[in-house]
């Protein structure tokens, strides 16, 4: 990471940057201007390529992003109404995520910013889904984000601006991952995550399964004992000859999952402090996560944070958000960035406040 020169930094003109997310099956370009304003925000999914697979094939993702990276990055500058020499830097997402997925838009990000002249911004992809909440309310610190997604479940605590800590994630699966395998489980097309979700709001009866707290102080999540127990539940039935309604199971799943998340998040807003609870990544659109957490919320007298449906899965405009942060501080990327799948948000963290 170096930093801008002292012309680079001055902030009298607005800041426009030109962001690009690659990292699993979105395709998504963007201008935001001061890490809020979002200006143009494309995204091209591959949901219907890869629904024929069960789940999100790495090399096939890599070629989607791409076919359309090129006319996304010309319609995105277009739209913004904003000259490409007017834009301040370019930035993208570094890491986490599929690494080749990554590669792409790592290389459209480059070839761009050499071409224009403009710094470049690696971006961490967690800190764009906290970051998304920016862009439509203002942020108060210290402040909680309960990441959830389909490779990420965590609690990250932000003592200020831009500074992140960990303090829970999953040991096994991600909420994501699981809602997928249950949703496998219980015959549902992929992504299953939504059909789990809707049948779990319209079933009248539900299978009781198992909370997964682990040790009595501990902020980290496990998934996978609960999806095998969804697993026995349905093999259980078959061998006994009996018909379970997939809905029961469903809700039965999602309640197991949303009361474990609920309690943690909230009792971690009150061990550090916080001003704010954040809820962000591609599960925060998910109904029952919602409700829960905003009745819960509601009766604690917390302030709950939830971003617009089309900023809680992947997209640019949270990474041009959250390269904000970085711009602001003068602290931008050296050329020879390379795509990262294990970047750490921790290290990622602004240098200076």
């Amino acid at each position: 990471m170096k930093e801008l020169s002292e012309n680079q930094q001055t902030q009298t003109a607005p800041c426009y940057i030109l962001a690009v997310e690659t990292s699993c099956d979105e395709t998504s370009v963007a201008v935001v201007k001061d890490g809020r304003e979002v200006l143009s925000n494309l995204i091209s999914s591959q949901i219907e390529t890869h629904k024929a697979f069960g789940g999100v094939v790495p090399e096939v993702a890599s070629r989607k992003h791409v076919e359309v990276i090129t006319l996304m990055l010309e319609q995105a500058i277009e739209e913004s109404g904003i000259r490409p020499r007017d834009l301040s830097a370019i930035a993208v997402t570094q890491g986490p995520g599929l690494v080749g997925a990554l590669l792409v838009g790592i290389v459209a990000a480059k070839t761009l910013a050499m071409a224009l002249g403009k710094p470049l911004i690696g971006t961490h992809h967690i800190a764009g889904h906290i970051y998304a909440n920016r862009l439509t309310q203002e942020l108060k610190y210290p402040a909680m984000a309960l990441v959830v997604s389909g490779g990420h479940t965590e609690l990250v605590h932000m003592e200020s601006e831009g500074k992140f800590k960990l303090i829970g994630r999953t040991r096994d699966d991600a909420v994501g991952e699981a809602y997928d395998k249950v949703a496998r489980a219980l015959g549902c097309p992929y992504p299953g995550g939504p059909h789990v979700d809707r049948m779990a709001s319209e079933a009248e009866q539900v299978v009781p399964l198992p909370r997964v707290w682990l040790e009595a102080d501990s902020y980290d999540f496990s998934l996978s004992g609960l999806k095998s127990a969804v697993l026995n539940v349905l093999n259980q039935a078959k061998m006994r000859g009996e018909t379970l309604e997939a809905s029961a199971v469903a809700r039965g799943f999602q309640e197991a999952v949303v009361e474990v998340l609920v309690e943690k998040a909230v009792r971690a807003v009150r061990q550090y402090g916080s001003q704010q609870l954040l809820l962000c990544g591609g599960v925060a659109a998910n109904r029952g996560l919602r409700t829960a957490l905003q009745e819960r919320c509601e009766r604690e007298g917390l302030e709950l944070l939830i971003p617009p449906m089309v900023y809680c899965t992947d997209n640019a405009a949270m990474i041009g958000a959250a390269a904000y942060l970085k711009w602001q501080r003068g602290e931008i990327s050296e050329f020879d960035a390379k795509a990262d799948p294990g970047l750490s948000l921790e290290e990622w963290s602004v240098q200076s406040v």
